[in-house]
């Protein structure tokens, strides 16, 4: 085995489970489905494009001599979800493991957001991730039980031009806290990661106009004074999949290096004339 890819967890610590990672070809996605792997898992990858899910692959298997399994899939459409799930249980017999890590978002003010756009955002991250949790809950967890592990997003405070994605993701932990709690009596524990600013070619690629000012000034802002890894927010995941997470259901694991204790608006606004002084209103304005 290559052993450019390492993990912290013990070689068979999932041995004879199936993973299976939705948005598995890039980034985050695809360093958790690396250190299942690692683990022992078998993996299955999913995502929009074959091109990626077929380059994600040929890398794994250079790096760990391991195979991942790939199916495209827009977790959009039923369909899709549908086929997905039937081919990972056909081949592979179960999927005692799901994260749900595909998503994504645009940056836009609200005033400019149009309804197409918000719902957009919100069926690829709220009820796309609803449709894989649901059909892996009906076709095998209900009866075998099972972990799930959704990615969010930090911004539980709030971000500007992400009214969108933040309704999503926090629709995506309120459903995770109530399905912990219907799922329970099925043996199947479900949370929620959140990962902070989180360096991924793949991510910086969508976001390169933000320049070396704003990633600066991120970096200033995060305690820990650095970027997270996608291999950080893999381990906590891999975590809470694993059986040293059994009590450990309906949570939401911030992976952020302290940031969530602070409040940065990665996307600047255009300067407006904030809220006016009560002192400062005319008279015929005020109360």
């Amino acid at each position: 085995m290559n052993t450019k890819s390492k993990t912290v967890f013990r070689p068979k610590l999932f041995d004879k489970k199936v993973a299976l990672v939705t948005g598995g070809g890039t980034g985050i996605g695809f360093a958790i489905a690396t250190e299942l792997s690692l683990a022992g898992a078998t993996v299955w990858i999913s995502g929009r494009s074959e091109e990626k899910l077929d380059d994600a692959e040929k890398r794994h298997f250079k790096e760990t001599g391991l195979r991942l399994l790939t199916q495209p899939c827009d977790i959009r459409n039923a369909t899709d979800v549908d086929a997905l799930t039937s081919e990972v249980l056909t081949k592979s017999g179960s999927i005692d493991i799901l994260i749900n890590n595909a998503g994504g978002q645009f940056p836009c003010s609200a005033e400019e957001l149009s309804n197409k756009g918000f719902m957009a955002v919100v069926n690829l991250n709220l009820l796309g991730t609803f449709s894989m949790c649901r059909e892996v809950f009906n076709k095998y967890m209900s009866t075998h039980g099972g972990s799930i592990v959704n990615i969010t997003l930090g911004m539980n405070n709030g971000m500007p031009l992400m009214a969108h994605s933040g309704a999503a993701r926090a629709g995506v932990e309120n459903m995770t806290k109530t399905l912990s709690q219907e799922w329970i009596a099925s043996g199947v524990r479900i949370n929620c990661v959140r990962p902070g600013i989180i360096y991924t070619e793949s991510g910086f690629d969508n976001y390169k106009g933000l320049g070396d000012d704003v990633l600066n000034k991120i970096v200033r802002s995060i305690p820990a004074k650095r970027l997270g890894t996608a291999e950080e927010v893999a381990s906590a995941a891999v975590f809470l999949s694993s059986d040293g997470a059994r009590y450990i259901t309906g949570q939401s694991l911030a992976v952020c290096g302290g940031q969530s204790f602070t409040h940065l608006a990665i996307f600047e606004q255009e300067d407006k004339v904030g809220l006016i002084p009560y002192g400062a209103l005319p008279l015929k304005a005020r109360l």
